[in-house]
């Protein structure tokens, strides 16, 4: 245990830093009941807030940073206190005391020199689309494609952003990317409590939309989404922003795209945090998959507002999770027991830990981890 700034009341550094709703916390116990740690170690939150409240701002280094941010907690709290925010605001606390996990270290060091976590080179940024006829962003483009950084550099994840990319040249839409200008969106590193760093990322991305012509833009990943559309206009940042499910939704209502092929296939479908239960989005990929001929579309075991996480929120995407402590083992495991083929989702920090939760278990030959992007794009 360590106690930060013992000269001053852990709450009052705790609100000063965002969390200013930890006052209105009434120990209930909902956010413990209702975190998903507690499905595979114990994690107490109530007690952790507790102890902020009363100044006694005692640090477990570990505990701190196991929030993913699902908002589990948030969508069940009767008092609206914004434990994401408290966690946020501790983690920030942490950082101007350097004591940050090592992993995440290295992460902020790379968004802060090559705009991406992974330290890979800018100008390697649109690889994903060698052999594509992708467009780069001019004025006269009416949409902005955003692949985010994990289908951009990730191979693992690549996929997502061609067959985005495929759909919307088959629709006609006229669109571009931007490539080597493109930063990361910021989104996990403020949830890590990297208020500067976030700015830095996000200002630079809105000078660049800004000074390129963006109104509108598509993304894959439901982090990007929440940070464009939620986040980005405090700084100045005001563009139309809608998800690939959202987008694609509204490309087969309008007759743009047709599904011509078919997929016979069991397909169970894993709501993001992000897309659910942060945004409301629910109904549009579902949409989206039933409307495929051939595919039989089943929900998880816990689905929609009450959606188990994958683990990858809250800057977890760049943390280690002990092997018996990983929530994608088990929404994998509950797939394969549910006969399904695919296992589909909309969001690339799911798809990194289901398939390497499937790589883990040696069932690659069982089950298939899809995006709702790349499913569509097959039966086009």
């Amino acid at each position: 245990m360590q106690i930060v700034a013992p000269f001053r009341e852990a709450a009052d550094l705790i609100k000063e830093a965002g969390g200013e709703k930890l006052k209105l916390c009434f120990q209930c116990g909902l956010c413990t009941v209702s975190c998903p740690w507690n499905i595979v170690r114990a994690f107490l939150p109530h007690k952790m807030l507790r102890q902020a409240q009363f100044g006694l701002f005692e640090l477990d280094e570990e505990d701190w940073w196991l929030c993913t941010t699902c908002n589990t907690c948030g969508s069940r709290c009767p008092r609206g206190v914004s434990i994401i925010d408290i966690m946020r605001a501790a983690r920030s606390i942490m950082i101007e005391n350097r004591m940050v996990p090592a992993s995440l270290r290295s992460v902020m060091a790379s968004l802060g020199s090559v705009g991406n976590p992974m330290g890979e080179p800018r100008e390697r940024r649109l690889d994903w689309a060698k052999g594509l006829d992708v467009r780069p962003f001019t004025r006269d483009s009416d949409l902005l494609y955003f692949p985010g950084c994990i289908p951009a550099y990730d191979s693992n994840v690549s996929g997502v952003a061609r067959a985005t990319v495929g759909i919307l040249q088959k629709a006609g839409i006229n669109y571009g990317v931007l490539g080597t200008a493109e930063n990361c969106c910021g989104e996990s590193i403020r949830k890590a409590g990297h208020t500067s760093l976030f700015e830095q990322l996000a200002k630079s991305n809105i000078d660049t939309f800004n000074d390129s012509g963006v109104t509108e833009i598509v993304v894959s990943s439901p982090h990007c989404y929440t940070t464009f559309k939620d986040e980005y206009p405090e700084l100045g940042g005001n563009f139309k922003v809608s998800h690939s499910t959202q987008y694609l939704a509204r490309l087969l209502d309008e007759g743009k795209i047709k599904l011509t092929g078919e997929l016979n296939k069991k397909v169970v479908y894993h709501d993001p945090c992000y897309l659910g239960r942060h945004q409301g989005i629910y109904d549009e990929p579902r949409q989206v998959l039933s409307r495929i001929p051939g595919v039989e579309l089943m929900d998880e075991v816990d689905s929609r507002e009450n959606s188990l996480c994958c683990g990858g929120g809250g800057g977890r995407i760049w943390m280690e999770t002990k092997k018996d402590e990983r929530f994608s083992d088990i929404l994998v495991a509950q797939a394969i027991e549910r006969g399904a083929d695919i296992l589909a989702t909309a969001c690339p920090y799911c798809i990194l830990n289901f398939k390497d939760s499937l790589l883990t278990a040696n069932k690659e030959d069982v089950l298939e981890i899809r995006d709702i992007s790349e499913i569509v794009e097959a039966v086009i």
